[in-house]
């Protein structure tokens, strides 16, 4: 399990992209804002973002990952592979 905390964001504002082993989190949001009076007009932009890559471990199942973001918080599930031990092969000496 992953927790980024970023209150403040929509969980469309999310992007979440994997390659090969390397989980990059990316928000990029902007915001204007107008105020109009009849003599002048406001206009206020604001922009937050951040970027952070992570690198995964190979027992991390890739199909599996899902995210969920709830109260501020970014969720992200890892889940791990299966990892399937070969049963015991007898060899026989010819």
């Amino acid at each position: 399990m992953l927790d980024v905390v970023a209150p403040g964001f929509d969980k469309a504002d999310f992007k979440l992209n994997l390659d090969k082993q390397v989980l990059t989190i990316s928000v990029d949001k902007k915001t204007e804002q107008k105020e109009e009076t009849e003599k002048q007009i406001r206009r206020e932009f604001s922009t937050r973002s951040f970027k952070r890559s992570f690198t995964l471990d190979e027992n991390v199942d890739a199909e599996k990952i899902n995210a969920k973001y709830e109260n501020g918080v970014l969720k992200v599930t890892l889940p791990k592979k299966e990892v399937k031990q070969e049963p015991a092969k007898e060899i026989v000496v010819a």
